[in-house]
C-alpha cells in the first residue's frame, strides 16, 4: 500500500490532470463558457434553439401506436438537453405535452479520503467531453451531430428503439385466452468523458408513457487513486498493495414539467399503516398539496407526483407523472446531497444543483426558502457509493443510477390495451 509523500504526490497529480483538462477545454471553447460568468455574478440561463429544425427534432412512433416527439440541444456544461417533450398514445387526437426541459443538474464526485471533490458538469468539462459514437454503438438507430464552438462536429447523440420485455400479460379466468404484448422504447443517449470516467446519459421513452432516465459510469478507475488505506478503498490487483480509493457519484437531474402546456403543481402522498392485533392491518394514504418550495426525502410509503393544472384524461382525472426513485446511496457530506428531491420555484439562473454561479445561493438546498410554488422545477438526486472491485478493471463495467417518471391518469386506460378489452374501463371483468 502506498503511503506518505508518494500518496500526496499522486493525489496532486490527479487533481492537476483533471483541472488541466478543464482549463484546456475552456480555452478551446472560448466564449462558449462565458455565460457562467466570473464568481459572484449571476449566470444567464442557457438558451434553447428558437425553432425545432429537422436536425434538432426527434420523433418516433412505436409498435404499440405511441408517438414521442421532442427537440434537443446541447449545452457546454450540462450536455444533452431535451425540450418540448410530448407523448401521443393511440387514441389521443393530439400530443400531450409532458416536459418543457429535462437535463442533468450536476454530477458531484467526492472521494472518501477527503482529498478530492469534483463537480463534473460545472467545473470539469462534462459537456465539452462529448464522445464520437460509432454506428456499432447505435444499433438500428440514427446518429446525430453535436457541434460545439471551435470544435469539429461529432456523432454525439444516438436515437434508436429497443425492446424491454413484457408490456403486459393477462389470462382469462377460464384459461381460454391470454392477452400479452412486448414493450418497445425510444432510446436517446450520448457519452461524455471526464478524466478517466465516461458517462452514458440515457433517456428511455416507453410505449406505455413511462419515462426512464439513468446515467451509467464506465471507462477506467483513475490510476492516481490506487493509494487508499483500509476503510477508504479496496484492493485491486495482486495481493493488497494497490487500494483503489472509494468515492461517490451524486447525480442530479433538473426537470421543468409543462403538462398540457402550463406550469404544473406538486402533491406528496404518505401512507400510514395501523396494526390491529390479529386482524389485518389497515392503511390510509394522505395527500398533501406542496404549495411552497420543498426539500424532501424518500420514506416508506411516500411518493410525489407532478400534476397538470390544465388537462384531464377522458375519465375526468387530472393528468400527472409520479416520480419513482431508483436505488440510491445518499451522500451525507454536503447539505445539497442530503435530500432526494427538491421542488423550487423557477428561476432562470438556477441551472445546476451545486456550484451554480451566484444565484441567491450557489446550491439547490439554499433555494428552498418558503417561496410559493407557481412554476415548480423538480430536482432529483440519486447517489452511488463506488467501492471498487477487481472486476472494475478494465474497462470498467457500467454501473447505473437513475429513476422513472410513471404516467398517473395521463390516459383513461393503459394506452396499449387490446381492442377487445377497451370497453372494460371501470369494469374489470374479462370476456
Amino acid at each position: 500500500m502506498n503511503t506518505g509523500g508518494r500518496s500526496a504526490a499522486r493525489r496532486r497529480g490527479r487533481g492537476r490532470l483533471r483541472g488541466t483538462a478543464a482549463v484546456g477545454l475552456t480555452a478551446l471553447l472560448g466564449g462558449a463558457l462565458a455565460a457562467a460568468g466570473p464568481a459572484g455574478t449571476a449566470q444567464a440561463a442557457p438558451q434553447a434553439p428558437a425553432d425545432c429544425s429537422a436536425a434538432s427534432r426527434i420523433e418516433q412512433k412505436l409498435a404499440g401506436g405511441t408517438t414521442w416527439r421532442m427537440c434537443w440541444h446541447y449545452e457546454s456544461k450540462a450536455g444533452l438537453v431535451l425540450d418540448k417533450v410530448t407523448y401521443q398514445p393511440k387514441g389521443e387526437a393530439r400530443p400531450i405535452q409532458v416536459l418543457t426541459t429535462a437535463k442533468l443538474g450536476q454530477i458531484h464526485v467526492p472521494y472518501d479520503d477527503g482529498k478530492n471533490e469534483f463537480d463534473d458538469l460545472t467545473s470539469y468539462g462534462f459537456g465539452e467531453g462529448v464522445q464520437n459514437l460509432s454506428p456499432q454503438e447505435c444499433p438500428g438507430g440514427t446518429l446525430k451531430k453535436v457541434k460545439l464552438p471551435h470544435a469539429a462536429a461529432v456523432n454525439g447523440l444516438c436515437t434508436t428503439t429497443r425492446s424491454r420485455g413484457h408490456a403486459y400479460r393477462a389470462a382469462a379466468d377460464e384459461g381460454t385466452k391470454v392477452w400479452s404484448a412486448q414493450g418497445k422504447d425510444l432510446l436517446v443517449y450520448g457519452v461524455n468523458k471526464v478524466g478517466w470516467y465516461e458517462y452514458i446519459t440515457e433517456w428511455r421513452f416507453s410505449d406505455d408513457g413511462t419515462i426512464s432516465t439513468q446515467v451509467g459510469a464506465t471507462g477506467n478507475l483513475s490510476p492516481f487513486d490506487y493509494d487508499a488505506g483500509d476503510g477508504r478503498g479496496w484492493p485491486v490487483g495482486r495481493g493488497a498493495k494497490a487500494y483503489a480509493t472509494s468515492h461517490s457519484h451524486n447525480i442530479f437531474w433538473r426537470l421543468n414539467f409543462g403538462l398540457d402546456g402550463a406550469p404544473s403543481k406538486v402533491q406528496q402522498f404518505d401512507a400510514t399503516t395501523t396494526e390491529r392485533g390479529r386482524r389485518t392491518p389497515t392503511t390510509k394514504t394522505r395527500r398533501t398539496d406542496v404549495t411552497k418550495e420543498l426539500a424532501g426525502n424518500n420514506a416508506a410509503q411516500r411518493w410525489w407526483r407532478v400534476v397538470s393544472t390544465r388537462g384531464k384524461n377522458k375519465d375526468g382525472h387530472a393528468r400527472s407523472y409520479e416520480i419513482v426513485p431508483g436505488h440510491t446511496n445518499k451522500y451525507p457530506g454536503r447539505p445539497y446531497t442530503r435530500k432526494d428531491v427538491y421542488f423550487t420555484e423557477y428561476d432562470a439562473c438556477q441551472q445546476f444543483a451545486s456550484h451554480n454561479r451566484n444565484c441567491g445561493g450557489t446550491s439547490v438546498d439554499k433555494w428552498v426558502n418558503g417561496q410559493r410554488l407557481k412554476h415548480p422545477v423538480t430536482w432529483v438526486n440519486v447517489g452511488f457509493h463506488h467501492v471498487a472491485r477487481d472486476e472494475d478493471q478494465t474497462p470498467m463495467p457500467v454501473h447505473w443510477q437513475g429513476f422513472q417518471l410513471a404516467p398517473r391518469d395521463v390516459t383513461a386506460m393503459n394506452p396499449l390495451t387490446p381492442a377487445d378489452l377497451t370497453a372494460q374501463n371501470g369494469q374489470p371483468v374479462f370476456p
